[in-house]
């Protein structure tokens, strides 16, 4: 499993989008299987934070611990996590368009350095994706929800 890329089309001002993945407390609210998210340094948003965050995954939950990377208003927000053998680098980029809605990206790499991760990551790389897919969608719904 290498990069994963998932895009949505929202109509919602720029600000809005990038505040609902921006904010940690606002993003663990938007989406249903974020179960807890627990603040790790003083600091609840921008370069340096990081949290525990902890997911509901099928009959499980996961905790991961992120740390937000980089950091630009309106414009991309870089979190980065060390779990199961594998770098997980997430960036949500947010774009104006022409017509006043905003193009929401979120890239994933998944860098896998042990040798359980690069079998295993292959094998869910599918699930990944869907659930990547489930939280922009929840985020789409609620940006255009409330404008």
């Amino acid at each position: 499993m290498a990069k994963t890329n998932v895009t949505r089309r929202i109509d919602a001002p720029i600000e809005a989008v990038f505040d609902a993945v921006a904010n940690i407390e606002k993003f663990s609210s938007i989406i249903p299987h974020i179960l807890s998210v627990e603040f790790l340094t003083e600091s609840r948003t921008g370069v340096g934070t990081r949290f525990r965050e902890t997911r509901q995954m099928g009959k499980r939950q996961a905790s991961t611990e992120l740390e937000v990377t980089e950091y630009v208003p309106n414009q991309r927000v870089r979190m980065v996590s060390d779990q199961g053998g594998t770098i997980w680098d997430t960036i949500f980029l947010t774009t104006a368009t022409a017509d006043g809605s905003v193009l929401l990206s979120l890239e994933m790499d998944a860098r896998a350095y042990k040798l359980a991760a690069k079998l295993f990551n292959p094998l869910i790389a599918g699930m990944i994706r869907k659930a990547i897919e489930k939280d922009m969608d929840c985020v789409k719904s609620h940006c255009e929800a409330n404008t």
